[in-house]
């Protein structure tokens, strides 16, 4: 006789909007209440204090809260720059790379043209090359794949690397003071290429952008030709091509635009607030991206909740580290153990635990 296992698991067919939430909601508590226990076992904080620490880090100031804002913008920039690659099946893991190379890209015309023409025309061009370069930096590998269907996620993983030596290279031709290792503020005295401030602030206008870019990106994959298509591709390749749509063209064009976008994150950083250049200038943003847009299920409008998310645990891990003087390695513990809960609900999402029910079994 067969017997029936003890615990059946399988796979749920939909599950409506509210028990999903409810069911992130309840991870994030169990979360912070595991949290709370360590904390109170190997520190001996009170934990609650410590949660609003990292509240008061986070939202305590004017500063901190544009500061959390402009966090936001450029991390969901590059997510959104993610998604439509993701959503094809095209494990893009090169943002850092694509978004250091529109750095690149919008430093170089700082430099080289800063004091030679006007600022609104230097702006202009430094938005065109900074496009141009990460789409280009995307579009080698998509040609690869698309072509002779190499491992994108080495190919473009290994183009991150190839980006920082090129910055690096470039950081020493223009480091000032010669032999300093670092460029410094770019056109410190003149501003040249520097974004103009919008209320009185130099993130709000990134946030303008990012936000516009958001919904666009939000329309182009939901209601647009090139959405739908590179959705077929993504579910099925042989489909797509039944159907008449072409692969190779879905692909390079998808990555071009990944590309772009992330190269608008790094005219952001290098235009808009930082305005210089350093290889660690992204921070890692583009792997975080990844988790962002795979939390948020490829869909813009939900990145800024999942981005908001992982700012938050960032900048509020450090401020705890700094006002109790723990250990940085403390912080990130407790933004992992919030982020494994987080990831782990999604299981329950999509899938349904049953237990075996007890009976008697007949003669």
């Amino acid at each position: 006789m067969n017997r029936i296992p003890l615990i059946h698991i399988s796979r749920r067919k939909d599950i409506v909007w509210y028990k999903a939430w409810l069911i992130r909601i309840v991870a994030i508590i169990l979360a912070l209440v595991l949290c709370g226990v360590i904390t109170m076992v190997t520190t001996g904080l009170n934990p609650i204090k410590v949660y609003a620490a990292m509240i008061d880090g986070t939202f305590g100031t004017t500063r901190r809260i544009w500061m959390l804002c402009q966090n936001i913008a450029i991390l969901l920039c590059i997510s959104i720059a993610l998604a439509p690659a993701f959503k094809m099946r095209f494990w893009n893991l090169g943002g850092d790379g694509q978004a250091l190379m529109g750095a690149l890209g919008a430093a170089a015309v700082m430099i080289l043209l800063g004091d030679k023409i006007p600022n609104g025309l230097l702006i202009l061009i430094m938005v065109v090359v900074s496009i141009a370069c990460g789409a280009i930096w995307a579009v080698i590998p998509a040609v690869f794949k698309a072509r002779w269907n190499t491992n994108e996620t080495l190919f473009t993983l290994m183009m991150n690397y190839v980006a920082i030596q090129l910055v690096a290279f470039f950081v020493i031709v223009w480091e000032v003071p010669k032999g300093a290792g670092k460029i410094g503020i770019i056109n410190q005295n003149t501003n040249a290429g520097w974004f103009p401030q919008v209320g009185g602030s130099k993130y709000l206008l990134n946030i303008i952008i990012v936000a516009v870019l958001t919904i666009a990106m939000f329309i182009y994959m939901k209601y647009s030709k090139h959405g739908y298509e590179l959705s077929v591709v993504g579910e099925s390749e042989p489909t797509a091509r039944y159907v008449g749509i072409k692969v190779r063209k879905v692909i390079i064009r998808t990555m071009v635009l990944s590309g772009a976008l992330c190269g608008v994150a790094g005219l952001l950083l290098v235009g808009g607030t930082d305005h210089t250049l350093t290889t660690t200038l992204v921070s890692g943003r583009g792997f975080t991206g990844v988790m962002v847009a795979w939390l948020a299920k490829f869909n813009p409008i939900y990145m800024v909740l999942t981005s908001f998310l992982i700012v938050f645990l960032q900048r509020g891990a450090g401020e705890i580290t700094t006002a109790y003087s723990l250990n940085q390695s403390y912080g990130d513990i407790i933004t992992g153990i919030i982020l494994f809960f987080i990831i782990g609900c999604e299981f329950f999402l999509n899938y349904k635990v049953s237990f075996r029910k007890s009976h008697k079994e007949v003669a």
